[in-house]
């Protein structure tokens, strides 16, 4: 079951869409992280945290649906969600924009590895009792 873990607004800028005026369909990845590290930061924790304490979070899967275009300009609400275990962070996004209306679904698996050795291992324990807090 994903849990609800918070929202980040994004507003379209012009470099950002194609020739229809849309939002173009690779963008959509880095506003998921740019979701994802702003929700992480509202919690208390943030990649660098991680990263510095020898931690990575590189994405194994992702999955991508496109319902409606978003537009220059344009405010864009991500709802983030996740699903966690010791070893893997599963988000979810969905994307609205201006009226509200769902356009985008997206969904990334990240597997928590080790700086030094590039392979799994369990997520530091004080990023788990955040995530269980909420």
């Amino acid at each position: 079951m994903m849990k609800y873990v918070g929202e980040v607004k994004i507003r379209v800028r012009y470099a950002e869409t194609d020739r229809m005026g849309y939002v173009y369909y690779g963008n959509y990845p880095t506003y998921y992280e740019v979701a994802r590290t702003e929700v992480l930061r509202r919690l208390g924790m943030s990649y660098k945290q991680l990263e510095d304490d020898g931690y990575l979070l590189p994405i194994a899967k992702m999955n991508i649906e496109y319902y409606k275009p978003a537009y220059y300009d344009e405010l864009l609400t991500i709802k983030v969600y996740l699903k966690y275990s010791k070893v893997k962070f599963e988000f979810e996004y969905h994307v609205y924009n201006s009226q509200d209306q769902l356009i985008n679904k997206g969904y990334t698996l990240l597997v928590v590895t080790s700086a030094k050795t590039r392979k799994p291992t369990f997520a530091p324990k004080y990023f788990l009792d955040l995530l269980k807090s909420l």
